[in-house]
């Protein structure tokens, strides 16, 4: 399935949910923000919200400096 991710054209991997999708691209939970189709997802919400076909996906790291 293909996904719009950070703004380009992105294979899903297999991935049915956020939550795999973060997984299929190695991204820790407690390092990111994600919206799913321009609306922000808590990281409880990950396992339950369905990806379809165009759906568009921003990973969005946190970062913290000083």
């Amino acid at each position: 399935m293909m996904v719009w991710l950070n703004g380009e054209a992105a294979n899903a991997r297999g991935a049915s949910t956020i939550a795999e999708l973060a997984e299929r691209y190695e991204l820790q939970p407690h390092t990111v923000l994600v919206e799913h189709n321009g609306v922000a997802l808590h990281q409880r919400e990950w396992p339950g919200q369905q990806l379809a076909e165009g759906d568009r996906v921003e990973f969005i790291r946190v970062v913290a400096g000083g």
